[in-house]
């Protein structure tokens, strides 16, 4: 008899054996359950728990192809972060540094000269204090020591090597003892730990401090960037009960093209060239989408086709975008201070950029009021101004526009809101994340004008998902609806040719 046949014999009986009174105890053989099982070509009874035998049944269902059982293979474990076996090593280096390096030379560390000289004599006594220990180190494991000494020292401690890791583009630290990674789309566990919460917060503290900005119980939250431009955000308790914690969402070394958004299949050449055409014929340009969609590095490979004789003013939170042009001003939005006071916002930085003469206005995020600004010098003659949002779509985003205008404080009449968002705003490009963690921009949508209350859109490409392969990757194509956008005259006008087909579906 099968080993599924003797489970369901045995459990008949021991709900029959229950019905009548008895108790049988989980993990014990019943003795109706028992005899049906001998019963079943002289096998031993099944000794196991109501549970393990649901279980089993479950795996034998799931398991079974044509008939025949197939091996079943076990979920891997997410990896665990291994103990450190040179943390007291590590943690005697750290105490000899403190006293035999002058505090000054531990606080320079701008210019490379100061780092080289710094990484020179913490090499030094981290080699001496190896050198006093009565069982000595292999070479292997003492330029282990002292390279992660250096990344404490120099460096962001344990999360140095997925900084330096071009495959990671995001990195989360859950407390001390939990930091995950982002490789492909896909999250996974990294094999790295912190020694304890202080051990986080300094880490933090380096990031936030040259910056200008802090963190503490009075301000536990704080946004800032690392030298690279890779966008940092922390908070810590009490707002956090599982400790500090570390977001960084890593940017290429060298800033992505169109011509790697092409390869990477986010959008296709005819789309990347009509976009480089919205940005040369100085459309008013909404990028949207949501977190982690890829906004960001959409808004630099669009403001990389801005022409190298205009004068660029980029405003942000934390300053990140990476403009190659020449001629570019950054502004940074600034906290308040201890007082609460000092603050400088982005309403602020946009109502100045005003007056220093821009081409283009590049916001990294419209979030709230600025959003009515923002429109304003859309609407006044600073044509080909670039921005993000978040939005589930190109018509939500529209929404979110009004709503960020009302937020400015104004009573606005809705419709008086709308006709500035239509007049303003030419193309809107909706990026989205999906499921197998690709990201495609999915809609290039024209913004044409009012119909009565109502903003109108024309969707001129599309991304049509059709479905999924056995790896669990998104199988769709990209597709042009066939309808000519009403701005190609703007096109004509400036002598942007504009190629035959490029809004013909020829699949």
């Amino acid at each position: 008899m099968s080993l599924r046949a003797r489970l369901e014999k045995a459990r008949q009986a021991q709900h029959e054996q229950q019905g009548n009174g008895g108790q049988a105890k989980a993990g014990q053989p019943v003795a109706a359950g028992a005899a049906a099982a001998r019963s079943g070509q002289g096998q031993v009874p099944l000794y196991m728990p109501a549970q393990t035998q649901d279980r089993v049944l479950r795996v034998l269902d799931s398991a079974r192809l044509g008939g025949r059982t197939a091996a079943v293979q076990p979920e891997p474990s997410p990896p665990v972060p291994r103990e450190d076996p040179y943390a007291a090593l590590k943690e005697k280096i750290h105490e000899r540094l403190v006293k035999e390096i002058d505090k000054e030379l531990l606080r320079k560390t701008d210019s490379p000269a100061d780092r080289q000289k710094l990484a020179s004599e913490v090499e030094a006594v981290a080699s001496r204090v190896l050198d006093e220990e009565p069982l000595p180190l292999m070479r292997s494991e003492r330029a282990q020591v002292i390279s992660e000494v250096l990344d404490d020292v120099l460096g962001f401690g344990p999360i140095t090597p997925l900084l330096e890791d071009d495959s990671v583009t995001e990195i989360m630290v859950n407390g001390p003892d939990k930091v995950y990674v982002e490789r492909d789309g896909r999250i996974e566990r990294a094999r790295v730990s912190f020694r304890s919460a202080d051990h986080v917060m300094h880490i933090i503290e380096r990031i936030v401090s040259p910056l200008g900005r802090r963190i503490d119980e009075a301000s536990p939250m704080v946004d800032a960037r690392l030298p690279d431009g890779s966008r940092v955000n922390a908070i810590i308790p009490p707002v956090s009960l599982v400790g500090p914690c570390i977001t960084i969402r890593k940017f290429a070394r060298e800033p992505f093209t169109i011509d790697d958004l092409v390869r990477f299949g986010t959008l296709t050449r005819e789309m990347a060239q009509f976009l480089e055409a919205c940005v040369k014929a100085r459309l008013n340009i909404v990028v949207s989408g949501g977190t982690g969609s890829g906004k960001t590095t959409t808004l630099n490979v669009l403001s990389s086709f801005i022409p190298h004789d205009e004068r660029i003013v980029t405003i942000e939170d934390a300053a990140e975008l990476q403009l190659r042009q020449e001629h570019v001003v950054t502004l940074e939005a600034r906290p308040p201070n201890l007082e609460g006071k000092g603050a400088i916002t982005i309403r602020d930085l946009v109502r100045n950029a005003l007056r220093m003469r821009p081409d283009r206005i590049v916001v990294g995020e419209v979030r709230s009021g600025e959003a009515l600004d923002m429109l304003q010098a859309m609407n006044t003659g600073h044509d080909g101004s670039l921005t993000t949002g978040h939005a589930n779509s190109p018509r939500d985003m529209l929404a979110r526009l009004e709503t960020m205008v009302l937020m400015a404080g104004m009573d606005l009449p809705l419709r008086a809101i709308r006709e500035q968002i239509s007049s303003a705003v030419d193309l809107i490009v909706h990026q989205a994340r999906l499921r197998d963690g690709s990201r495609k921009v999915t809609h290039l949508t024209e913004v044409q004008g009012m119909e009565g209350d109502v903003i109108t859109m024309q969707d001129i490409y599309v991304f049509e998902q059709t479905g999924v392969d056995e790896q669990g990757r998104v199988i769709g194509r990209f597709k042009a609806t066939g309808i000519r956008p009403k701005f190609l005259e703007r096109f004509e006008a400036m002598g942007i040719p504009v190629p035959q087909g490029m809004f013909a579906d020829f699949l």
